[in-house]
């Protein structure tokens, strides 16, 4: 008899003590708390700082639709995979007037950046490619469910782009009310495609490692956002100092 056997076994959450833990997983460590994000809500970032910002949030940005296209390569039911096309869709558009990628172009006009300033990633940080590369090549790399499990800080994305719709025409009036047209835009979105993954990794998840699994998976996009934010926060100081 090994070590191993001697353990007991670990008990399977039901599926609504799996939510639980999930969504205080999301909401206690989801990025709206790193101190840069609350610098901004509080309207205390330069205009320098929202550029360097909005620059480098465009490299995630551009990654989302690759990210979900390797997440739809993994899923083997063609329902999920007709459900879970739209999210690369909703960041592509059908053309290259559409999108959330155009949307967030055209918050870099509106903060200042020129559009080839933001595609050729000139103002990049070695740090934010770092953790969005790690991201995608989480998702190439684990299952279908530590992949879509990753994406449930969608659950807290409706929230804090309600903030910034609240917060950014109060104290960054010069920013023109087109450019928050992805902010707008990612409110419904982040509803419907958070309670579509959390259903989902709620049904996939049946036995307690998968359940690990899946808090596993959220805490490292949780880590990946909050790591994007102290490179753009170590720029910020750098730049000040």
């Amino acid at each position: 008899m090994t070590t191993t056997d001697l353990q007991p076994a670990r008990t399977l959450w039901p599926p609504e003590e799996l939510e639980q833990r999930l969504r205080h997983l999301a909401t206690s460590r989801y990025h709206d708390r790193h101190p840069f994000n609350q610098r901004m809500h509080q309207g205390e970032l330069s205009r320098d700082e929202l550029r360097t910002w909005v620059a480098n949030r465009f490299y995630y940005q551009v990654n989302i639709p690759i990210k979900d296209a390797l997440i739809l390569s993994k899923l083997e039911s063609a329902a999920h995979r007709r459900s879970w096309i739209r999210r690369i869709q909703d960041h592509d558009g059908a053309s290259d007037a559409e999108g959330g990628i155009e949307r967030w172009l055209r918050l870099g006009e509106a903060v200042g950046l020129g559009r080839r300033e933001l595609s050729d990633h000139r103002h990049l940080l070695p740090g934010v490619r770092l953790a969005v590369d790690g991201y995608v090549n989480f998702c190439r790399n684990k299952s279908a469910l530590e992949a879509v499990a990753s994406s449930l800080t969608e659950l807290c994305a409706p929230s804090i782009m309600l903030t910034r719709l609240d917060t950014f025409p109060q104290h960054y009036p010069w920013i023109a009310a087109e450019g928050l047209s992805y902010f707008k835009s990612r409110v419904p979105q982040g509803r419907r495609d958070g309670s579509e993954a959390l259903a989902w990794v709620k049904d996939w998840a049946r036995t307690r490692d998968q359940q690990d699994q899946a808090m596993a998976a959220l805490a490292f996009k949780c880590d990946v956002l909050w790591s994007l934010l102290d490179s753009v926060q170590h720029a910020a100081r750098a730049a000040r100092s």
